[in-house]
């Protein structure tokens, strides 16, 4: 059967028409990408397959079983040469755990085991490093709370020290308005998201410590000046960089987005502080066909993790332009329809990102691993999946943040206007914000806002 019987767009079933007649290390590599996705993208007219195996939109099933079954060998105990990467164990915690529920596992078994590894973790001066006697460090810090969240419960949430968390975070923000990921280390976007996301899942005093080096400056709280640093990230490609300055790259966007939907409501907040336009059209041109996936800078290739690091800035970018409210309501486009291909992402991850065996991957020529699963996975939970949020009532600094719902997305089919496109995946939703479940999000957070800290120097 011909696969334009399967509704599947030209543009996903063979190679640019337009090429550079230059040829370079990038076009070259470029060149290898496509061939390697094509065959699999193509794979319905493969006489050594089943067409049962596939959708009627030319899709395969998504390997639920055999995926379940590679994360949790993830989580069982690592051999000697994986000592090189102990620094991310609150990493591959979480990517573990939250592939699992988005494959629909219950984590919370996991509750007792994940308490006991993040015990020793904590550090005494606070914030939480990859393991026992290891540097306090945001990035840690962040994987492990919402590995925390995810698991749930008083055991889990009661094992971080918030007034230490506190003072942590007090001492990495920076005079300019941005944070540093760990003391004495680099200041980037990772680590205003990463404060923010503490800050507000664990009610943390909004006012900076006492004893924090940035009251020097004059600042006297966490969000102080933090909006003016994320601006000056912005490139003039229109994409975000690490730190003013640098190249703009797909998962320091996210981290921008994310961290301005915490400070406020993001239709104020990201155009106040971020040229939209530009950013759109920047994400825009993040997205290759035939492969259908993102790359995560300019003349870089498809990569399964910017399924979720790009993939996740259209529904904070949407939110940026159409306001509180039915995220696909009919006063302003729908960009998840106009901007990007949730088609073709869906298709890359389906076709191109599934290992034999289990996991998901890179691209097909790399071998997979938690991170590119979880990451694989989130990308298509957006796929599958509609946001909106709403204006939050009282003085809460975090109210909006706490507001996103989702529902199941109505993505009209790129060959076929009269058809709804369906993934097939069946992955479940996360909050675009926190990348955890809505229900963890909210439930770590009312356990925090029911022990408000009584802190000195925080009236």
């Amino acid at each position: 059967m011909d696969s334009a019987d399967y509704q599947i767009p030209p543009y996903f079933r063979q190679a640019p028409l337009l090429l550079d007649s230059l040829g370079t290390e990038t076009s070259v590599v470029q060149d290898e990408t496509v061939s390697e996705c094509l065959p699999l993208l193509n794979a319905i007219n493969d006489p050594s397959r089943s067409p049962f195996d596939f959708n009627e939109f030319g899709l395969p099933c998504l390997e639920r079983e055999a995926h379940i079954g590679f994360l949790h060998q993830s989580l069982d105990e690592f051999p000697a040469p994986y000592v090189g990467i102990d620094a991310s164990r609150p990493w591959m915690v979480y990517w573990a755990l939250l592939g699992l529920y988005m494959l629909g596992e219950d984590v919370s078994v996991f509750r007792s085991r994940v308490v006991k590894t993040f015990y020793s973790m904590q550090n005494p001066n606070g914030g939480i490093g990859g393991g026992f006697g290891q540097d306090a460090h945001q990035a840690g810090t962040y994987a492990a709370l919402l590995s925390l969240a995810l698991v749930g419960g008083e055991e889990a949430y009661s094992l971080v020290d918030r007034e230490k968390m506190w003072h942590w975070l007090g001492r990495l923000k920076q005079a300019d308005g941005g944070f540093q990921i760990c003391e004495g280390g680099e200041e980037d976007t990772r680590g205003a998201l990463c404060a923010l996301v503490a800050i507000s899942l664990l009610n943390l005093p909004l006012l900076l410590p006492p004893d924090s080096p940035a009251r020097d400056a004059g600042l006297e709280t966490f969000k102080d000046g933090l909006g003016e640093y994320l601006s000056r990230c912005q490139t003039y490609e229109g994409g975000i960089a690490a730190s003013p300055g640098g190249e703009a790259h797909g998962s320091y966007a996210f981290c921008a987005l994310a961290c301005l939907c915490l400070y406020g409501p993001p239709h104020e907040t990201i155009g106040k502080f971020l040229d939209v336009d530009a950013l759109i059209w920047w994400l825009s041109s993040r997205q290759y066909a035939p492969e259908g996936g993102f790359a995560g800078r300019t003349n870089k290739l498809v990569d399964g993790c910017y399924s979720h690091w790009l993939g996740g800035c259209w529904p904070l970018v949407q939110a940026a332009v159409n306001g509180p409210g039915d995220s696909a309501g009919d006063k302003t486009r729908d960009v998840s329809e106009n901007l990007y291909s949730s088609e073709g992402l869906a298709r890359y991850i389906l076709c191109c990102c599934q290992a034999n065996g289990g996991g998901l991957r890179d691209k097909p020529s790399k071998m997979p691993d938690s991170y590119h699963t979880c990451y694989n996975l989130s990308g298509l939970s957006i796929v599958e999946h509609s946001h909106s949020y709403g204006t939050s009532d009282g003085d809460d600094p975090f109210g909006s943040a706490f507001t996103w719902q989702s529902s199941e997305a109505q993505i009209p089919s790129e060959w076929d206007a009269n058809k709804v496109f369906d993934a097939g995946a069946g992955v479940k939703e996360l909050h675009p914000v926190f990348v955890i479940p809505h229900g963890a999000v909210k439930a770590m957070r009312d356990w925090s806002l029911a022990r408000p800290l009584d802190v000195q120097g925080a009236e």
